[in-house]
């Protein structure tokens, strides 16, 4: 009776997931320009560093392009036919070189800040380790084992081919084994790779980590909603490296306790 109310949770918990709004929010759109919701602070710090920048970069276009137009018309032979009225400025040559160096300064402080956040390492309540290989994912979670062989959970997860997809799945995005990971906590992924280069991306969540043979890379994550996050092989690795995706669901604390529980028995 036990067993058969876990499984019924279990697939509660994977309709959820499945079926939630949340679900398509968070993978590319056709024609898309913008960036993808962001779900993690790194991303919320990428995205508004990206439009503090745009600002700069919209004004300093602007700016060139109205001093091309002056010095097109102003300096035409067709109109003036001499251009002796312009001479050497000083000040003009100060300006031009402390004005974007100030500028420069404005974009570096809160850059440097983000690049900072990126590499923070808080104290982990969930470890995930990632293993690129030609051409899927296996993931480990190597926090817990189960109670007979004291093996810890551990599963590949291969791209679903476009003839087995059901009505609105979305073509080269959907795997059979998605990761689950809990919202509101901090987790500690490790990633490397068991073959060749890969790179575990997931836009929503700003993480794009290289999977290097023999070498163990590190990020944080801290998932801020509930949503299923699309991600992708971003490291050219071979021939089916466009069939390599990444997919990551987030859910409360007791649904993914819930969720593990029921891995680790069956």
């Amino acid at each position: 009776m036990r067993g058969l109310i876990k499984s019924i949770c279990f697939v509660l918990l994977l309709a959820f997931a499945v079926l939630s709004p949340s679900a398509l929010m968070d993978a590319s759109e056709p024609y898309q320009l913008g960036l993808q919701d962001p779900a993690t602070p790194v991303m919320e710090g990428i995205i508004n560093f990206h439009n503090h920048l745009m600002v700069f970069l919209v004004g300093t276009a602007g700016f060139v392009g109205w001093i091309l137009y002056v010095v097109l018309t102003r300096f035409d032979s067709r109109y003036n036919a001499s251009s002796s009225d312009f001479t050497h400025a000083t000040v003009l040559e100060i300006v031009w070189t402390i004005v974007p160096a100030i500028i420069l300064l404005i974009i570096a402080v809160p850059s440097f800040s983000l690049l900072y956040s990126t590499d923070e390492s808080p104290d982990a309540s969930v470890t995930l380790k990632v293993i690129g290989h030609q051409w899927y994912w296996s993931y480990e979670y190597s926090d817990y084992v189960d109670d007979a062989g004291g093996e810890s959970l551990m599963f590949d997860s291969y791209m679903i081919p476009e003839e087995d997809l059901v009505s609105g799945s979305f073509r080269l995005l959907e795997v059979d084994n998605r990761v689950f990971l809990p919202v509101n906590t901090h987790v500690q992924v490790l990633i490397t790779s068991a073959d060749v280069l890969h790179s575990w991306a997931i836009p929503s969540f700003g993480v794009k980590v290289d999977a290097i043979p023999g070498r163990l890379s590190q990020v944080s994550l801290f998932i801020k909603r509930l949503g299923v996050f699309y991600g992708q092989c971003s490291e050219i690795c071979g021939v089916n490296h466009g069939f390599m995706p990444i997919v990551v669901a987030s859910m409360d604390v007791d649904a993914f306790v819930s969720w593990l529980a029921y891995r680790l028995d069956s």
